[in-house]
């Protein structure tokens, strides 16, 4: 086997670019408003589709990576990704965005399984498995750090699409470092593909989180919603069904019997439901309530991202002197503690007061993703890499996806309730979100504009205080089911016991 660790280099470096497309185009939503006339849903789901894409086929790529080859299917998707971000980066309209962000979430969905089983199936030997996770996740969180300084970058220079065409060149690394020092590995006795249920698996999934999406906007009594929930999760109870009577399923839901397995997997989705949230709400607030440039917004949140990095690191130490449940609950409620600063946000910041609540909470990411992420995989036997770090990611995608639509959902909703229009201005686009507010006010005389502005910011930060603080009370939640959930997990997971478990 080629050496191990320049292995994990070039996953590594495959998972930052993906972390990376998801903070990159935050920064450039405001610009997304101006250039190509989004509206406040078109923004959400050009937020949105991404990760629903990826997440309804992460369980598919997964599978079919143990079958055809994980690093095969990683150097496929490295074509592709880079493919559709050029595609997406001259998209014309706000429909065609839409549409080119699904394709690349498409793409993702074969390279994200693909690296964490790579890393999987190269290091075998418990304490290596867990601090080269412990890199993989701090890569990703180091992703969504860099994103941000490169958006603005770019964005300080030239168009919305430059924040895409980044992709190309790193994806033609990965796909040139890929070929010449990974090793491949599947799953020697894996059957069929099964497409009914990569059907059912995909409907499900999509199905299910566009009802949550239209519960955000029309309420839970909406014929629509009521619809697409009882079909999705009619879908995903076939699905279950299905697996249990299958000699290769897609997925093994004995798995979620195990404690380690399924504990893992919850607090996983839940904490970056309430991350997600986080990055959207700075992305605006630092651009348009304190009116930095994209390039000083991503500078500004570069420090809680490394931060991640610093400890995804640091986790597979402090494993050995409080436990997984510990480290995992610990990061949360250091993140949940964040939140609760940030309730505190005005319109004028004094950077060096906000810099160690980042650094705190992002310290605190790295802790809980490091072991959650390692403890599905060691729970899990090692020729089905592929499907169990399918389903880690999947549980990412969606809790990511969800926590823009319900938290950023909450955050506009809180705009609008708190927004009070100045005498004489009126404006539908001011009234559903701030951008749709600096655009209304960059048509008025000055006089009108400053107060349009004082009332959007002021709106603004409303919802920021109560996203803030819901999302404070959900980590919180989280880390006591993760110090209950995760109790009497082994701080060493060994590969002999895992072959026991599954002999």
């Amino acid at each position: 086997m080629k050496n191990k660790w320049s292995c994990l280099a070039i996953v590594c470096l495959a998972s930052l670019l993906l972390s990376l497309d998801l903070t990159v185009l935050h920064l450039a939503l405001p610009s997304l408003v101006t250039d190509l006339g989004a509206n406040s849903t078109q923004l959400l789901w050009i937020g949105d589709i991404y990760g629903f894409a990826l997440a309804g086929l992460l369980v598919t790529m997964g599978n079919l990576g143990d079958r055809i080859g994980r690093k095969r299917l990683l150097l496929i998707g490295a074509v592709a990704f880079g493919a559709a971000s050029a595609v997406t980066a001259y998209a014309p309209n706000a429909e065609a965005l839409i549409a080119a962000r699904a394709l690349l979430g498409v793409a993702g969905a074969t390279i994200m399984p693909s690296t964490l089983s790579i890393v999987r199936n190269v290091f075998t030997e418990p304490g290596e498995r867990t601090a080269a996770i412990g890199i993989w996740s701090g890569m990703s969180a180091a992703g969504f750090a860099v994103g941000p300084v490169f958006g603005g970058l770019l964005l300080d220079h030239f168009w919305w699409g430059s924040v895409f065409l980044i992709n190309v060149p790193i994806m033609a690394l990965v796909l040139v470092g890929g070929i010449l020092l990974l090793p491949e590995s599947r799953n020697p006795d894996a059957g069929r593909l099964d497409l009914t249920s990569v059907v059912l698996s995909f409907g499900g999934i999509v199905t299910v989180i566009y009802a949550i999406k239209e519960a955000a906007h029309k309420g839970l009594e909406h014929a629509d919603v009521l619809l697409s929930g009882a079909a999705g999760i009619l879908l995903l109870g076939l699905f279950v069904w299905r697996q249990t009577r299958l000699a290769e399923p897609l997925i093994d839901v004995r798995l979620f019997s195990r404690r380690a397995f399924s504990a893992s997997i919850l607090t996983n989705m839940l904490a970056i439901f309430a991350m997600s949230a986080m990055m959207l709400m700075f992305a605006w607030y630092l651009q348009l309530v304190l009116g930095w440039s994209p390039l000083q917004a991503g500078l500004a949140q570069l420090p809680g991202g490394l931060s991640g990095a610093v400890g995804g690191i640091l986790a597979a130490k402090l494993v050995q002197y409080i436990g997984r449940n510990g480290v995992v609950a610990l990061g949360l409620a250091m993140n949940a503690g964040s939140f609760l600063y940030y309730t505190t946000l005005g319109t004028e910041l004094n950077y060096l007061t906000l810099l160690p609540a980042m650094v705190i909470g992002g310290i605190g990411v790295g802790f809980a993703f490091t072991v959650n992420n390692d403890n599905v995989l060691a729970t899990a036997p090692v020729q089905r890499a592929g499907a169990a770090a399918a389903v880690s990611e999947t549980a990412f995608e969606l809790g990511g996806a969800l926590g823009i639509a319900i938290l950023g959902t909450v955050l506009n909703s809180a705009y609008r309730a708190n927004l009070v229009l100045p005498a004489g201005v009126t404006g539908e686009a001011a009234q559903e979100s701030i951008a749709g507010a600096v655009g209304t006010a960059s048509a008025l005389p000055a006089g009108q504009a400053g107060e349009l502005m004082v009332a959007a910011r002021t709106a603004f930060l409303e919802g920021v205080h109560l996203t803030s603080l819901v999302t404070a009370g959900l980590l919180a939640v989280v880390a006591l089911l993760a110090l209950v959930g995760l109790r009497g997990v082994p701080k060493v997971i060994p590969e002999e016991v895992l072959a026991r478990a599954h002999s």
